[in-house]
């Protein structure tokens, strides 16, 4: 069938690694103990929606914020400018950690047809396309938010990647790329079942997923971070009552092998929050995941805890104010650890 050749074999993942990868679950972040936070300025641009369909423009607004129209509550997340930036900014630290790159599959180079799902903002789609001009790049979000400028190899559809995938045999993709996709997806096995069969023989699939449990090397209970500490639980709590757990990254490797693909690779590194340690690179990551952090902090809490636990809205705002100014301590050490994990179709 056309388009449906298997890959040409793979050479051995042997690329650039990310820069914590000597720091990996096993490794602590050695701290700087003279430096000075210079602080980082905002290079994020808004990008504006393209026009589809008028229906799925009648977004709903909440707690000051804007959420998708397209299965109407099948994601807690917001979809309005604040959170478009806060998405943009969290590509820019996955490329930082990645020494630029936009994946750790070793694709080779026959590959022709990518899909990103949950594509958020459509930046590394877009930045796929750039980088593979003879690709053909395809993503896939509920919410319309990508913009209208686009490679002229890149295009994007509005779906739930949960309903059943209606692509045909000769559509098959060579990668299938996905992240920060914790608190959107109810069954994961599925889903990667779905992957499964949509790839080609040979082809990769890549999951890059952040826990959505802070974490601290010389503080592993966040007793110095108590806010930090009752804020994730909580989250956790309402995430899975609503059916879509939100910290999610650590099993993603063991879904994938269970869907039947071979070759996995996990790297797992840790990413600080704040300027904190002594390696440069890893500052300079560290101050970008500050902000990320503290933009995440509303976008993880409004829906959460007042749809799904009943918190008044001012509650919610007390506790959002302690976890800030936890993520400004650059005294608490705290990390996000990051999860990259892809695997290979089998030929047969």
């Amino acid at each position: 069938m056309a388009d449906a050749t298997p890959l040409a074999q793979a050479p051995p993942p042997q690329q650039q690694q990310p820069v914590i990868a000597n720091q990996n679950f096993a490794h602590d972040v050695e701290v700087d103990t003279d430096s000075a936070d210079s602080g980082i300025g905002s290079d994020i641009v808004s990008i504006e929606s393209t026009s589809l369909a008028s229906s799925i423009y009648g977004y709903k607004y909440e707690n000051g914020r804007r959420y998708h129209a397209y299965r109407d509550g099948a994601y807690l997340m917001p979809n309005d400018a604040e959170e478009q930036d806060r998405l943009d900014l969290h590509h820019h630290i996955y490329r930082l950690a990645l020494n630029g790159a936009l994946h750790r599959a070793p694709l080779g180079p026959n590959f022709r047809r990518v899909l990103d799902f949950g594509t958020g903002t459509g930046i590394w789609a877009i930045d796929m396309a750039d980088e593979y001009p003879e690709a053909e790049v395809v993503g896939v979000d509920l919410s319309p938010i990508q913009p209208d400028w686009l490679p002229a190899n890149c295009k994007f559809y509005v779906d739930d990647i949960e309903s059943p995938w209606t692509w045909s045999p000769h559509e098959a993709f060579d990668y299938i790329h996905g992240r920060g996709m914790g608190g959107s997806v109810a069954d994961w096995p599925q889903l990667y079942t779905s992957i499964f069969e949509n790839l080609k023989p040979g082809g990769w699939v890549e999951m890059q997923e952040y826990e959505a449990w802070i974490s601290s090397d010389d503080d592993p209970e966040l007793t110095k971070a108590p806010n930090t500490k009752l804020w994730q639980e909580l989250v956790d709590e309402a995430s899975t009552k609503f059916g879509k757990r939100m910290n999610v990254a650590s099993e993603q490797k063991r879904w994938i092998e269970e869907a039947g693909f071979g070759d996995v690779r996990e790297d797992v590194v840790k990413i600080p929050i704040g300027h904190w340690a002594k390696n440069p690179k890893l500052k300079e990551v560290g101050r970008y995941q500050r902000e990320h952090m503290i933009a995440c902090v509303e976008a993880f809490t409004l829906a959460p805890l007042t749809r799904i636990l009943g918190w008044r809205m001012e509650e919610a705002q007390v506790l959002m104010a302690g976890v800030r100014n936890e993520f400004k301590d650059p005294k608490l050490h705290l990390l996000t650890i990051f999860h990259f994990v892809y695997g290979r179709k089998p030929f047969v």
